[in-house]
């Protein structure tokens, strides 16, 4: 089974408290996620619910029209206003790990996600990583960044 990995970085003009409250909240995730996905948490939480290691999460998606999903993750590590991993427990994917980083910098946070993934069904898998996958996880990503400036503001160098 190959590995992909997928790399963004991003700072944002926060605080890190700031930018822990809002990532650390499960149902923030919807507001930087495409709106075709149509992606909704299921699990049951409030938006004063914080993430803590051993949680798991449910979500609906449709990353395709007419294609509906069940996905289930587990948020495996938290150091409070560092960083936090979650991993797929049922989905889509042969392996979804997602490390998101936060470091503090000046006039705001920087943001590294790194997510190493993998696609079952062999050479199938590959073919539709290389013809459909990367790119769609590539345009989520990149719709984040843009939605999270939106949200936040550009961060000035």
């Amino acid at each position: 089974m190959k590995t992909y990995v997928l790399k963004r970085e991003q700072s944002i003009p926060i605080s890190i408290d700031q930018a822990w409250d809002f990532f650390s909240s499960p149902l923030n995730l919807a507001r930087i996620t495409p709106n075709d996905m149509r992606f909704v948490v299921t699990s049951d939480y409030t938006e004063t619910t914080k993430m803590y290691a051993g949680m798991i999460i449910t979500y609906k998606i449709s990353p395709l029209p007419g294609i509906k999903m069940n996905w289930m993750t587990e948020i495996t590590h938290v150091n409070d206003k560092k960083y936090f991993v979650d991993e797929q427990r049922f989905g889509p994917y042969a392996l979804w790990h997602h490390q998101h980083h936060l470091k503090e910098i000046n006039g705001g946070v920087h943001m590294t996600d790194l997510l190493h993934y993998a696609i079952p069904y062999g050479a199938i898998g590959r073919l539709a990583n290389t013809v459909f996958v990367k790119g769609k996880l590539e345009q989520i990503f990149d719709y984040r960044t843009r939605a999270i400036e939106d949200l936040f503001g550009k961060y000035k160098y």
